[in-house]
């Protein structure tokens, strides 16, 4: 067994954290993270407004009784979702960990931090991470360029962004960007990271809620299958290849300066929502990382994460000998 500063932060068995899934991490998903030894997150915005987040933190808790967190991003949007109401939410439900995402969490941890909730912030690049520290989150995650969803606009890999934020912060270091199996976790731990992140690879699980295309789509795949949209916007999204992704391509191309008004029949959360329950994967857009070259199965929750922690032990265990 893996024992790390993030195992013992959240009080789990294994260094491994299921972040948030947009419309995916639900409770069906996150609770079976849980009962597998796991940290999972659920998403709070998958949810309309906090009271759907307060039912699904219930159910959630009818299924495990390991702990859980809830994920909040903080979007740039014309029409700020009520994110006070959702910490409060979090808070009346007893929730221990809040995972931050997007923006700069800072006008918000006076409310959740006085409510004893510990949070981690994920960061794109090394002064994300620094600046996190500075205004008292507890843990930090750090995203490299191979990750699903927004890896940020620096395009560093987890091979050089790892190390780099483990020099800079001295706080527990979740890694993700990359990472799918044992071998990405024995390296990540070597590379100075007390955990891993792993969205797309939880994807591919049972236990997720999402259409068998889709868990399928992603065994098909290769690391080569994902493209870069909303560069234009710099609000660069790594995504799945399909026919609705190639449209975003071309119309960002275009001579001028492209407008997200341009892009919304495609890249809306209500497209990709659609996709995710029908299973039709050329309609809309689908985060997913480079890993998926490395994921070729199934499995439940509690499957892969034995999976996961038995493989990095022998890694571990065969460098070692190997040195000795």
């Amino acid at each position: 067994m893996i024992k790390t500063r993030i195992t013992d932060f959240f009080g789990v068995d294994h260094p491994v954290v299921q972040g948030g899934l947009m419309w995916i991490a639900r409770a069906e998903l996150t609770a079976a993270v849980a009962n597998a030894g796991g940290m999972g997150f659920m998403t709070a915005l998958t949810y309309p407004d906090p009271e759907g987040l307060r039912a699904e933190i219930r159910r959630c808790r009818q299924m495990t009784d390991k702990p859980f967190g809830i994920n909040l991003t903080f979007l740039p949007t014309l029409t700020p979702p009520d994110y006070p109401g959702y910490i409060s939410v979090c808070i009346e439900e007893g929730i221990k960990f809040i995972e931050t995402a997007g923006r700069n969490p800072e006008p918000y941890m006076d409310q959740i931090k006085s409510a004893g909730i510990k949070v981690l912030h994920k960061c794109t690049s090394v002064r994300h991470a620094v600046k996190a520290a500075k205004i008292g989150c507890d843990a930090i995650g750090i995203d490299g360029f191979e990750a699903a969803g927004h890896p940020g606009e620096d395009d560093v890999t987890s091979l050089i962004l790892v190390p780099l934020a483990r020099d800079a912060v001295d706080l527990p270091l979740i890694a993700s960007g990359g990472f799918a199996d044992g071998r990405g976790l024995a390296g990540a731990l070597a590379l100075g990271a007390d955990g891993i992140n792993m969205g797309t690879r939880f994807v591919a699980t049972k236990e997720a809620p999402v259409h068998p295309n889709v868990k399928q789509a992603i065994i098909d795949r290769s690391e080569r299958d994902t493209r870069l949209i909303m560069r234009s916007l710099r609000n660069t999204e790594r995504v799945m290849q399909n026919t609705a992704v190639e449209k975003v391509l071309e119309i960002e191309q275009r001579a001028g300066d492209t407008l997200i008004e341009d892009l919304v029949p495609y890249v809306a959360g209500r497209v990709g929502k659609g996709m995710l329950e029908e299973g039709d994967m050329e309609t809309g857009t689908l985060a997913a990382g480079q890993c998926m070259g490395l994921i070729r199965d199934i499995p439940t929750c509690r499957e892969l994460l034995d999976r996961i922690v038995a493989e990095a032990e022998a890694v571990i265990r065969e460098k070692y000998s190997q040195l000795s």
